[in-house]
């Protein structure tokens, strides 16, 4: 039986060439009607393709167009077929944001990589810390926080200096952004069940931004941030170069 491939492309040229090219020779269905996706372009595409198919079953296959490609394969226009029947997949549970900003309006995001708050304005966030309802950090002076999954943690997480979370750990990582009080905490590892709580301090005084990948939420006064489990995100990695062997190797770079 044939595969029902829907290929889908960033606005970038070269995804778009390649587009036009593997649609042609390997035929294109509708992503609602697809056994499986295959995505062109960067990792930011891959991101917004999954959050795009969450309530569609078909896993997403990404080859690079784009710069970094962490989350995609290698690009090739032969044998494609093949490469698809023998992918192996990789099932992310998503975190979930819910932001309040100061006007008291609620915003919601997913997020694949990280949730990071990010102070928007000359001064340093003040950011108190909870973890399931009991406050651990009264007050943070940062240039910001997240908290990632361990399929973002070679991302963001690890240039704020973050820990690389091996792809099976069940545990997020709380990363700082230039801590300055307490100087040098550098944040904390945490079950992947827990919900972590931001609360703004002198929001009026020091605004923050909180971010759900790229999804942006601005003048922020309290957020929350756990993991959901009813969503699973199915990835495609051709065999030998799936998500366990990219973070360690990314270890060893």
């Amino acid at each position: 039986m044939s595969l029902r491939i829907a290929f889908l492309a960033s606005e970038a040229d070269v995804a778009q060439d390649a587009l036009g090219t593997l649609r042609k020779r390997y035929g294109h269905v509708p992503p609602a009607e697809a056994g499986i996706v295959v995505a062109l372009g960067g990792d930011g595409f891959m991101l917004r393709t999954l959050l795009a198919m969450v309530d569609h079953p078909a896993p997403v296959y990404g080859m690079n167009r784009g710069t970094v490609g962490f989350l995609m394969n290698e690009y090739r226009e032969d044998g494609l077929i093949e490469r698809l029947e023998e992918a192996v997949q990789e099932i992310i549970n998503p975190l979930s944001m819910t932001a309040m900003d100061r006007r008291g309006a609620v915003h919601k995001a997913l997020a694949i990589n990280e949730v990071s708050l990010l102070r928007a304005g000359p001064q340093a966030a003040r950011l108190r810390i909870s973890v399931d309802g009991r406050v651990r950090m009264e007050e943070l002076v940062c240039d910001g926080a997240l908290v990632s999954t361990p399929a973002g943690s070679t991302a963001y997480n690890y240039s704020a200096h973050g820990p690389i979370l091996p792809i099976g750990a069940d545990v997020l990582a709380l990363t700082a952004i230039a801590a300055f009080r307490p100087r040098r905490w550098r944040g904390a590892l945490l079950p992947s069940n827990a919900m972590v709580r931001f609360d703004v301090l002198e929001a009026g005084k020091r605004p923050v931004m909180a971010d759900a990948d790229s999804n942006s939420v601005a003048d922020i006064d309290w957020v929350e941030i756990r993991t959901d489990p009813q969503i699973r995100h199915k990835i495609l990695f051709d065999p030998g170069h799936g998500l366990e062997e990219r973070l360690i190797s990314e270890q060893f770079t």
